[in-house]
């Protein structure tokens, strides 16, 4: 028999031994065949059933990890039968794998930025890091980390063990450390590509997308109306939340990074939207939503009337608008919370808010609700305006119609309902309509629009309907948000200005992750750490100026609330063999989910944790530690369905073994095992 046989992989010619598998032949020549249970160091197995191929006149699929090549092969390693194959054979482990790829926070962060990695970063003291960590995805950790409602928090699994990691203050801690000491983390930029890029909008959603632009290449200038960049953060945040000072540095360092910022143009009156599209190779909207929304009540066009966003920008600009010592603010949200605040810290002596549904129901973060009860700010809660009362044209008091929730609807919401004829009445000497806010059209009217108005934008690619114009944040489509989800739509349209570019697309495709359904009883292992709370001047201090009221986080606060992460996402997330397969060849990894095995954790090796939930028994470390190792210490115990692989400790020696091998973690392909 010849040493070498000529065979053919995906239309390939290639030589190989008479002795290797299809497998090691197609590994040899760069052609990657996927499989789970495979080292080229161990006799062959075939459990994942992942390896299979089409051989030309085989009536069955062979396992590439065993059946040796022959001269003369045609093997087809993507086949539709080899393909249908693999699909229901990952499908099948993915049924039973119940573990999280992603933490939850990063998952529930509408920018996807790394929370799990940064807080690890903060607990290291690694604040540099942290810092880069962020960066990699918002461009004003210190800003956005004072004022993000954290949805990571929402769905932070420390919550199961007592209370959420305190992640958007963690942020601040990291970046103001950093600024503090005087270092400056600016992106690497690619070569120069030659290409323009325009950004209307200098607020978080035009400036993330500057510095992803930057970075790859391209020239940046952008266009704002404001006598200074920031947008919502400079003018809609007041000082005692967001001390300007902390903006400007982070703005600099976007300066820094060669982005060019122009202000005090105002598209349609300096400058025309056709005028910068001939000047520039790609164009983007994120101007966002700076109009005041209408609660449509008779009586809004008195003096003494204002906007929240209008209100709230006026004083940022150093004005001091004219409210009187009894001020009521309509609204709900963190902007009326604001505006009641502000008032309060410009002299008002009476200041209400008018909601018409329940504190329970208040959109506003609770801790921005405590804060403004805190400094005397009187809820009215069940109470609606009918009609702005005016004497002489000036405001003197609004009517109130009394409300009361409804039945819920199909979604459990219960929807206010006026008590007919009830009503109260409230003498003023202003009121602020903090119920909403919407984008301006002016000087963008040769763009598609939503019926609400707003800038009608592709949900993928961010494209309008003008070509190379492209849209993101708060001006788009369904409006107004939080700063957050702003950013993340910049990062993305980034991505595609980027490929707009260069010509080419960027195929849409959502990633295939696994997920598990927490419960409480999969959390009562842990010890209880209570929350560190951030310190914060007095009420009667802090009401009587704009300061920051918070007064941040020692080292050693920021430490210990960061050790206190459970680091919910798979540590071997980047380099999981199951992942990567179940996302190429998947679109519901859950589609076959059954029973799942009771799964359990082991940390009994000591120096490595056993994830027997994400355990796919594919084998690797048991014949590892049997085959390589030469030690035997793992096993697969059981049968069928409830087969585990589980250590066997003959000796207290077994232990330090372990210690120094460390091999059956490193051919995990799952991060079933973890070093610790």
């Amino acid at each position: 028999m010849s040493d070498t046989v000529k065979l053919i992989i995906d239309g390939k010619e290639i030589t190989a031994s008479s002795e290797d598998t299809i497998l090691l032949a197609a590994e040899k020549n760069g052609i990657e065949i996927p499989n789970l249970c495979y080292l080229k160091e161990m006799s062959p197995y075939g459990a994942c059933g992942m390896c299979v191929v089409e051989a030309e006149g085989s009536p069955k699929l062979l396992r590439a990890c065993s059946a040796k090549v022959a001269e003369g092969m045609v093997i087809n390693t993507m086949g539709e039968r080899a393909l249908k194959a693999r699909k229901i054979a990952l499908e099948l482990i993915m049924g039973d794998h119940k573990g999280d790829c992603i933490g939850p926070c990063k998952l529930n962060c509408p920018a996807h930025t790394d929370c799990q990695k940064y807080v690890k970063e903060i607990s290291d003291g690694d604040y540099e890091g942290a810092v880069r960590t962020i960066k990699d995805v918002i461009p004003l950790p210190a800003s956005i980390g004072r004022v993000c409602p954290h949805p990571c928090e929402t769905a932070c699994r420390r919550q199961f063990v007592e209370e959420p990691i305190s992640i958007a203050y963690l942020k601040a801690f990291a970046a103001d450390e950093i600024l503090k000491s005087g270092k400056h983390i600016i992106p690497e930029k690619k070569a120069s590509t030659g290409k323009t890029v325009a950004i209307i909008g200098g607020g978080p959603a035009g400036l993330s997308a500057a510095v992803k632009l930057a970075e790859n290449g391209h020239s940046v200038s952008v266009y704002d109306k404001m006598p200074k960049m920031g947008g919502m953060l400079r003018y809609g945040i007041p000082e005692y939340r967001l001390p300007k000072k902390v903006l400007d540095a982070e703005i600099a360092e976007i300066e820094m990074l060669g982005v060019k910022m122009v202000n005090n143009i105002t598209i349609g009156k300096d400058i025309t939207l056709s005028e910068i599209r001939e000047k520039y190779d790609a164009v983007l909207i994120a101007n966002g939503a700076w109009k005041s929304s209408s609660i449509r009540c008779p009586g809004e066009d008195l003096e003494g009337v204002f906007g929240g966003i209008d209100f709230l920008r006026a004083v940022a600009l150093g004005e001091s608008p004219a409210i009187g010592k009894k001020t009521a603010i309509v609204g709900g949200g963190n902007t009326a919370m604001d505006a009641c605040r502000t008032a309060v810290r410009l002299g008002a002596e009476e200041v209400s808010i008018i909601y018409r549904r329940t504190r329970d129901e208040m959109p506003a973060e609770d801790i921005e609700i405590e804060e403004a009860m805190e400094e005397g700010v009187n809820f009215r809660f069940l109470t609606n305006p009918a009609e702005i009362i005016g004497k002489d044209g000036k405001v003197c008091a609004v009517k109130l119609q009394v409300m009361k929730l409804g039945e819920p609807d199909e979604k459990g919401r219960r929807s206010p309902v006026p008590v007919e004829g009830e009503f109260i009445t409230l003498e003023l000497d202003s009121i602020i309509i903090a119920a909403g806010q919407k984008n301006d059209p002016a000087g963008f009217e040769d763009i598609a629009t939503t019926k609400w108005g707003t800038i009608s934008a592709d949900e993928i690619t961010y494209a309008t309907s003008l070509l190379g114009v492209f849209a993101a944040g708060d001006t788009t489509n369904s409006g107004a948000s939080i700063a957050i989800k702003a950013i993340a739509e910049a990062n993305e349209a980034a991505k595609f200005i980027d490929a707009y570019l260069e010509g080419i697309e960027i195929p849409y495709k959502k990633a295939v992750i696994s997920e598990i359904d927490p419960t409480e009883d999969m959390f009562t292992e842990y010890e209880k750490y209570p929350r560190i709370r951030m310190p914060q001047r007095a009420p009667e201090d802090r009401r009587n100026d704009f300061t920051e009221i918070n007064l941040g986080l020692t080292p050693e606060e920021a430490k210990a609330e960061a050790k206190r992460c459970l680091s919910c996402g798979c540590h071997d997330y980047g380099h999981c063999k199951l992942i990567k397969y179940a996302d190429s060849y998947c679109t519901d990894c859950k589609r076959l989910k059954g029973e799942y095995h009771e799964g359990f954790k082991e940390t009994r090796l000591e120096v490595i944790a056993r994830d027997q939930h994400k355990c796919i028994l594919c084998g690797l470390c048991v014949r590892t530690c049997e085959e390589i190792a030469k030690k035997g210490i793992l096993g697969l115990v059981g049968r069928g369905f409830d087969t585990v692989i589980r250590p066997e400790f003959r000796n207290t020696d077994i232990a330090s073994i372990c210690a120094s091998c460390k091999k059956c973690a490193q051919v995990c392909p799952t991060g079933a095992l973890r070093i610790l």
